[in-house]
């Protein structure tokens, strides 16, 4: 069984931040940036919570596919960078969409997060008959962690949100997703330690020493490492399922973290850049949502047309991986 994208959605922030900007938090400039990662601006959530550009998204998204949201059964939402501890960010978008009947629950696997829900999705859809569309939303801010005073990782990354409407399909999908947790401790941020009043010395070794309360810590040279291994690795282990080549591929859509991760990932594959979607240029590195907002805006240019076959693949903290091949 397969799946179909019925419609999607995206929205971003109302902020835009050029890198000339970020002379005012850090020593750069607008060349090194762009040489060394391909991004000119991002987007930052100034006022906007991640619920509410999911649900901007998610909205967009249904009234494209053209279904009620009373008939969504399911609401996955994809973030690493959630507006509370609880509720899940899927609850507050389920109501604000109007999907009433849908259950609803967060994921995350940080970047890999659209492509491990598009896999989720489509096992809940063969599992249960009774359900009839899964909305997928992938919402992320994640300014409110970043580290403004770093100058390698602050420039990175850009918040916003991309969703999808799923149905069951008898049309292309194969998907494989994965992880690597001996490299957790390469990209990561600490969320809660105990109170003063009950904590204790500790018993265990802390496994991340370079986490900062609620600040992102990347380790660059160990992060590009795994990236540019994990994204032919995963278009390879998911067309590996079904058949499927790189010559197949119509368009390739990956995680939009580094521009030079994603020509050294093209030249490993043996695919030519001009069949890989880059917005990273202006979004910046928006984790779970990345390839959502590159596939909405392609679908939008009309650059993704109907019956091509797609390659989404990702990476991300955890570490994770994942790809998904399907027919648009």
């Amino acid at each position: 069984m397969g799946i179909k994208i019925l419609g999607t959605g995206s929205f971003v922030p109302q902020q835009r931040l050029t890198n000339d900007d970020f002379r005012r938090f850090v020593d750069t400039n607008d060349e090194w940036i762009r040489t060394r990662t391909g991004i000119s601006e991002r987007r930052m959530a100034g006022w906007e919570p991640v619920w509410y550009m999911g649900a901007k998204a998610a909205g967009q998204a249904i009234e494209r596919a053209g279904i009620s949201p009373e008939d969504i059964g399911l609401v996955i939402t994809t973030t690493a960078t959630p507006d509370f501890l609880t509720p899940s960010i899927a609850c507050v978008i389920q109501n604000e969409v109007g999907a009433v009947n849908a259950a609803a629950f967060d994921m995350n696997a940080a970047c890999s997060g659209f492509v491990y829900a598009l896999d989720t999705a489509r096992r809940f859809l063969e599992t249960d008959d009774s359900l009839k569309y899964v909305l997928v939303t992938a919402s992320e801010a994640l300014s409110r962690f970043t580290n403004f005073n770093d100058r390698t990782t602050c420039i990175l990354f850009g918040d916003g949100a991309a969703a999808a409407v799923i149905e069951r399909s008898d049309k292309l999908f194969s998907s494989h997703i994965a992880a690597d947790g001996s490299g957790a401790g390469y990209l990561c941020a600490r969320n809660l330690r105990p109170a003063p009043e009950i904590a204790q010395e500790p018993e265990i070794e802390d496994s991340f020493p370079d986490a900062g309360d609620r600040k992102l810590y990347q380790d660059g040279k160990e992060v590009y490492k795994f990236a540019t291994k994990a994204l032919p690795l995963a278009f390879e282990l998911a067309a590996q399922k079904c058949g499927i080549t790189k010559e197949d591929i119509d368009w390739f859509i990956p995680h939009q973290a580094n521009v030079r991760i994603i020509e050294t990932a093209a030249k490993k594959l043996g695919a030519p850049m001009d069949k890989f979607i880059v917005t990273l240029d202006h979004y910046g590195n928006t984790s779970s949502a990345s390839i959502p907002l590159a596939l909405n805006e392609a679908i939008n240019d009309g650059r993704v047309q109907r019956g091509q076959k797609l390659a989404l693949i990702g990476f991300g903290a955890g570490l994770t991986y994942g790809g998904a091949i399907l027919e648009y």
